[in-house]
């Protein structure tokens, strides 16, 4: 079999680049890329002999890796396996491919778009159509637009938009499309947003997330008596917020009546390739058009989305732009044409397969949940899970019923859903759930696998494991919403905290240290707050305690404040609230403390320089002019020693006095006591190793206990530590030992550390013979 040099070349190639870019890190040299990066990341001049292949894939490489840092882990990329290799060799092909000459090209492009066309039409069961290839999924959908706009106004491609005014025309959306979708519409196609119009949804019978064709039906009859032209409708086959599907059947015949263009789009579609496929899916083969995203659902990344459409008239199609006469572009669909050729049928059934059963797993697992609520429209093949967490109308707390507990209780359920959709996708990155804002149920956790599966590789054990870690945080969640009313109530017992409403925090609450004193004005009671919490956050989150303190979110409305994580069964609320008051009153008190040190050290200072001022003179007028020359009061002084009576002094810090220096020369020792012991932080019924905030009887907690932790540690400070009692000062000059006796038996006592001219040294009592007195020890200064 012949084989072209180029595409072998190329296909070996492509393998080595794709080795290249997918080793994150050289093996024998880890920090090898990142100093060839930071040479290479300033941009400069192009090298004049240009660069190798292997070294601008390494270039390439380091790019992808920029903002990588070793002690994160790296973000989670696309499982690209062989039939994504594929797709990226369809790229490489349509480059080699456009350089051949005019006649083989237009074969080979033939063929291509014929066949893929033609495989995808039975595939997703739509007979008749054609293909348009498209990288941005709206672009089908605006061709589309324009061809509708060519066929009914027969005048458009020589007049122009001057005749949309005869008859306005008007595009018909579901209120849940995506969203900016029919704006983008107007915007391409230089209509006024007027002539957008969207239905709204059920509101009594059926689901919340189909459109209601009654109203429908009142619409466009009120347009077309007011002059209006229906145009297009476009429908969902699987919403993009919960995938419920519309009633296409019951649409399409409307769409008849009126002469409207029927458009679908959306994930159920996929449904479409296997065997057995929901009915009110099924009616999406009579529409006129629909969008298949193929990239996605088979895991096949950078291929086109196609729209398959039924259109008799190709000059109005190449009008609209659904057909190109430029070869170049029908080249778009060579690498979804390599990409379904490797699959085959029964692969790319398997893939939709797989996604579908991954969902209805999930589905069956969660009605054995309690506080969890789905939100599926078709329990049987609806291939999208929406679910959140609701509160146990049956739960009681201390504080009273859960049910209505407190105002604005859809944000805070919000807001804990938010949260938990973020733990799940941490805990178990290959579930791929991502977080969904509905009009009706709020913000809920999406399981979307035809999305999500077969880039991440999802399968039945990851499912497994996200019911597994669903389990573990449902208790959680249940305990901080039953806390936080607890919470709440116990901040309001403290004059010292404030307690902050933040409905979109997740966790037990926020709270705010306020300061006692009330003649700040208000800059700077706005800075004492800031300094006291700021401390008071730091010193929370050195506790050993299960609990999270934090700033809240980024971009909070609240600032200078703690929020309070999630919270457990066994959390004693009262407690944690007492030490917050307690930690936050000790850092005012010291702040407070060291102000008024701060002045007293400022007035001993001023005092200290006038005493010695009068100190000098009065040594002056104690020794004399002559005393004062050097060499004649070295003299004098050697021949008549004169004994001063200037005494030295001292400042105590602690009294804010000026003292004078002779008991420390005199005891050789300083006046003040021994420091005591540190408190313990910890409770004296705390057992070994056991964490703060924890009730007795949740878990083996301690009980509760209605004093705040510090109280507790200073009661247990003075039963392990007793304060030490000064002992008596003793005069060096003179230090006598009392004779030993035989029945009694003196321990020698141990060194004291004493200071004499900032010189250390050491007395010791040494043991004498019986009947003799100790020896007199003098010493002199």
């Amino acid at each position: 079999m012949m084989v072209d040099p180029t595409l072998a070349e190329m296909g070996k190639n492509l393998n080595e680049a794709m080795k290249i870019l997918e080793d994150g890190r050289n093996a024998s040299d880890p920090d090898a890329d990142r100093r060839q990066f930071s040479r290479s990341s300033i941009p400069g001049p192009l090298q004049g002999d240009g660069q190798d292949v292997a070294s601008i894939l390494q270039l390439v490489q380091n790019l992808m890796h920029e903002d990588e840092e070793e002690d994160k882990p790296s973000h989670r990329m696309q499982n690209v396996g062989e039939q994504g290799h594929m797709a990226l060799l369809g790229h490489s092909l349509a480059a080699y491919i456009s350089v051949l000459d005019r006649e083989r090209l237009r074969k080979l492009i033939t063929r291509i778009a014929s066949d893929t066309t033609l495989w995808l039409c039975r595939l997703f069961r739509y007979e008749s159509g054609s293909a348009y290839y498209h990288e941005d999924d709206r672009e089908g959908l605006l061709k589309v637009c324009r061809l509708v706009i060519n066929t009914r106004y027969e005048d458009y491609s020589t007049e122009g938009y001057t005749v949309l005014n005869s008859r306005q025309p008007v595009i018909y959306q579901s209120a849940t499309c995506r969203p900016g979708l029919g704006q983008h519409l107007c915007s391409q196609l230089a209509l006024p947003l007027s002539s957008l119009c969207t239905v709204p949804c059920n509101t009594m019978f059926g689901s919340q997330h189909q459109m209601d064709i009654a109203l429908l039906d009142k619409l466009i009859r009120e347009d077309v008596e007011t002059g209006k032209l229906p145009l297009l409708l476009i429908a969902n086959a699987g919403t993009p917020g919960a995938g419920h599907t519309d009633k296409l059947g019951r649409l399409k015949e409307l769409c008849e009546q009126y002469g409207m263009w029927l458009h679908i789009e959306g994930v159920n579609l996929a449904t479409l390739a296997l065997w057995e496929v929901s009915s009110p899916v099924t009616a999406a083969t009579r529409s006129d058009s629909m969008t298949l995203t193929l990239g996605p659902w088979l895991g096949l990344p950078a291929v086109p989305a196609v729209t398959l459409y039924r259109h008799e008239d190709p000059a109005l199609s190449l009008a609209a732009g659904l057909t190109s006469s430029q070869p170049v572009e029908k080249l778009r669909a060579l690498p979804l044409w390599l990409s379904l050729q490797y699959l085959g049928h029964d692969g790319i059934v398997e893939k939709i397969r797989h996604a579908v059963e991954l969902s209805q797993q999930l589905l069956e697992k969660l009605k054995t949940l309690a506080s969890i609520k789905t939100s599926v429209e078709d329990e049987l093949n609806s291939p999208v899970v929406v679910f959140r967490f609701s509160q146990e109308t049956s739960a009681e707390s201390s504080g009273g019923s859960v049910e209505g507990y407190f105002a604005g209780e859809r944000e805070v359920l919000d807001s804990l859903n938010r949260w938990l959709c973020e733990r799940l996708a941490q805990l178990v990155p290959a579930s791929g759930v991502d977080i969904v804002d509905l009009e009706d149920e709020g913000t809920c956790v999406r399981f979307t696998p035809l999305m999500t599966a077969a880039a991440l590789g999802t399968q039945r054990s990851d499912v497994d494991l996200l019911v597994e870690r669903l389990t573990e945080l449902v208790p959680v969640l249940n305990c901080t919403l039953r806390l936080r009313l607890d919470f709440r109530e116990e901040v309001y017992r403290h004059s010292a905290l404030s307690y902050i409403e933040d409905l979109s925090w997740p966790g037990l609450g926020a709270v705010r240290y306020e300061p006692r004193v009330e003649e700040l004005t208000d800059s700077k009671r706005k800075l004492e707050v800031e300094k006291i919490n700021s401390e008071l956050l730091v010193k929370l989150g050195d506790l050993d305690a299960d609990l999270i303190f934090s700033t809240g979110l980024e971009f909070g409305p609240e600032k200078d404040c703690i929020f309070i994580g999630m919270a457990t069964e066994d959390l004693d609320v009262a407690e944690l609230v007492d030490t917050i008051a307690a930690l936050g009153r000790d850092i005012e008190e010291n702040g407070r403390l060291l102000e008024n040190m701060t002045e007293v050290v400022r007035k001993g200072i001023q005092e200290a320089e006038l005493q010695l001022q009068k100190d000098n003179q009065d040594k002056l007028m104690e020794e004399g002019v002559l005393r004062q020359i050097p060499l004649v009061g070295s003299v004098l002084n050697w021949f008549s020693p004169f004994q001063s009576t200037v005494k030295g002094r001292t400042f105590n810090l602690a009294a804010g006095s000026l003292d004078s220096t002779e008991p420390t020369y005199s005891m050789k020792a300083q006046t003040g006591g021994l420091a005591s012991p540190e408190t313990p932080t910890s409770s004296a019924k705390r057992l070994p190793g056991q964490r703060l905030f924890r009730r007795e009887g949740a878990g083996g907690s301690d009980s509760h206990s209605e004093t705040s932790s510090v109280g507790q540690a200073e009661d247990f400070s003075r039963e392990r530590f007793p304060q030490p009692t000064t002992p008596s000062p003793v005069p060096d000059e003179a230090v006598s030992v009392v004779p030993e006796s035989p029945e009694t038996p003196q321990v020698p006592a141990e060194p004291e550390p004493t200071q004499e001219n900032g010189e250390f040294g050491t007395q010791e009592e040494e043991r004498q013979p019986d009947g003799q007195d100790a020896p007199v020890e003098e010493t002199g200064r």
